[in-house]
């Protein structure tokens, strides 16, 4: 029986399921195009943010083998992989257990085979583990965007965004571990507020864990924690600009992904593990969009510049060119740091 297609809802509908001729651009290749031209990322892809940059800092040559410590949609490891043939390789690395086998059905239509690309499913704690798996002991090159993607973002369902309803999960590998909302309930206040500090520089950090424990009900979508954090603001710090209530609202979401996801240990664990992973001379660049992740990435870097671990680093950080923030919102946070490996195997603690 022929079952008729939904209809569109109106020419910019709000609802994430009801775009779907964003989530199907090869059938709707003019509405996905009118919404890049608008600046904007269509629902359910990604948008890799300043590729240039990173290829320049990375330089991939024929023959070489890289690890995209964040696979995501695979922006950065297609570029890549165009610049390692022939004969190089890249393995993709991520916890999304959903995201994973889409990017790499992706980039096999794309052409690129088995013996040029792979995936392992993990957070990049594991790099090394992931390398040996391999059957490598170090690579050439290392990259992580540490931004969630848009695929992640823009589904309700996996609910890190309060701009749609859902479950207030935020766990990237939504098999492990335990949901945003789970963490609220039994976390007390005091650790909600030092979380909300540490985690996002929150400056409003004890008055948005009085609010999130004091909430009459369980709160469990995000939908819940946008309207009780957003009212219980505006009632007790009425000359709080609009603005102002957005962004701590935005560092709440950020403050509780964090925590859910272990991000700070996991982002640790890689910057001790990259020395050991980097051949002599092996490039490493790394994307962050907030200062929590920005901050150790450019003391590790600094660091291991002046162990001898690394002979080059990022003398400052490298930003997203103005065109790209005009087409692209998301990269206006984003900041790059690379460093160099020297050749020398340097102590490292």
């Amino acid at each position: 029986m022929h079952t008729r297609r939904p209809r569109y809802a109106g020419r910019n509908p709000r609802a994430f399921r009801d775009k779907y001729k964003e989530l199907n651009p090869d059938r709707f290749p003019a509405e996905v195009d009118k919404v890049l031209a608008a600046g904007k990322t269509p629902a359910g892809m990604h948008r890799p943010i300043m590729v240039d940059e990173v290829l320049e800092c990375l330089r991939p040559a024929p023959g070489e083998v890289a690890v995209d410590c964040t696979l995501g949609g695979g922006g950065h490891a297609e570029a890549i992989l165009a610049r390692v043939r022939p004969g190089g390789r890249v393995i993709g690395l991520d916890v999304d257990p959903l995201e994973l086998p889409r990017t790499e059905a992706r980039l096999r239509a794309a052409g690129f085979g088995a013996d040029e690309f792979s995936t392992h499913h993990g957070n990049f704690a594991g790099l090394a583990q992931a390398i040996a798996a391999h059957g490598l002991s170090t690579v050439d090159i290392v990259v992580a965007d540490l931004g969630v993607s848009s695929m992640q973002l823009d589904n309700p369902d996996r609910g890190f965004s309060y701009t749609g309803v859902g479950p207030l999960d935020m766990r990237m590998n939504p098999a492990r571990g335990r949901p945003a909302s789970d963490l609220i309930a039994r976390s007390t206040e005091a650790e909600l507020a030092r979380m909300l500090d540490e985690h996002a520089d929150e400056p409003h950090a004890a008055l948005i864990a009085r609010l999130l424990k004091a909430a009459p009900q369980p709160l469990t979508t995000t939908q819940a924690v946008e309207r009780h954090v957003r009212i219980g603001l505006n009632a007790a710090l009425p000359s709080l600009a609009k603005p102002d209530v957005k962004m701590s609202l935005r560092r709440t979401f950020q403050a509780l992904r964090v925590a859910v996801n272990d991000e700070f240990s996991v982002l640790d664990a890689l910057l001790r593990a990259l020395p050991y992973c980097l051949a002599p001379g092996a490039r490493v660049a790394i994307l962050t969009f907030h200062s929590g992740e920005d901050r150790p990435v450019k003391k590790a870097f600094q660091s291991g510049y002046r162990s001898g671990v690394y002979s080059e680093i990022a003398d400052r950080v490298v930003r997203a060119s103005m065109e790209e923030t005009r087409a692209n919102r998301r990269a206006s946070s984003a900041k790059l740091r690379w460093a160099v490996r020297s050749d020398a195997l340097a102590a490292w603690p």
